[in-house]
């Protein structure tokens, strides 16, 4: 297989929000945006997409709370990364937790997506 990126994506219905929501967690605007369909940011050599599905793909693309998957963020500086997070009305719902690689806590964007916050040793 020959490639060229690797993108992550999320779909959403509520893009607008989302999108948002990822402008002012990760400071940035999107690399690439296009209104009410897509924003693509790229962090630290990851590309992270947001796309809306089409109306008759929207089922698939339901929010389930039970995701295996996590988009995992190592911050320099953990309580400041609860603090933005909070500020933007979505504070972590448990506690810091101490796990083989350095601190780490839950948290969730507007669509319940699960972040994993964690600071290094």
């Amino acid at each position: 297989m020959q490639y060229n990126s690797v993108i992550v994506t999320i779909a959403t219905v509520n893009l607008e929000n989302l999108v948002k929501f990822y402008i002012q967690l990760l400071g940035q605007e999107p690399k690439k945006l296009i209104p009410k369909v897509y924003a693509e940011f790229e962090v630290y050599g990851l590309i992270l997409g947001i796309f809306k599905p089409k109306a008759d793909h929207e089922m698939e693309f339901t929010t389930n709370n039970k995701s295996p998957l996590s988009l995992c963020i190592e911050v320099k500086d953990l309580e400041k990364a609860i603090a933005q997070i909070t500020n933007l009305g979505y504070p972590p719902p448990g506690e810091i937790k101490t796990a083989s690689h350095g601190q780490e806590i839950y948290a969730y964007d507007p669509d319940g997506n699960r972040l994993i916050l964690h600071q290094s040793r």
